[in-house]
């Protein structure tokens, strides 16, 4: 795995289940995190609240160890990029 597949991993797990508020970009975004029971599929939408931009993807672990990113209608360096830089207030 490089090094950014490890930096999203590692940041998506840090995120909690459910809805969270946080910053990304210098900009207020909230975001609802969403894991099946097994652990192997992980769904994240999030919304800039202040203008009207938005971030949505479904991930499915495989049983092989991979993983399958499915963003939905944007690319995956938008999704990568999110999950890496977006900070929950809590943090």
């Amino acid at each position: 795995m490089n090094a950014k597949g490890t930096a999203f991993d590692a940041a998506l797990d840090r995120l909690p289940d459910g809805f969270v508020e946080g910053t990304f970009d210098g900009q207020p975004w909230g975001a609802t995190v969403r894991r099946s029971t097994d652990g192997r599929r992980v769904w994240l939408f999030a919304r800039d609240l202040r203008r009207n931009d938005i971030v949505s993807f479904n991930l499915y672990r495989t049983t092989s160890g991979g993983a399958l990113l499915k963003p939905c209608e944007m690319s995956s360096a938008k999704v990568v990029d999110f999950v890496i830089g977006f900070r929950p207030v809590a943090e």
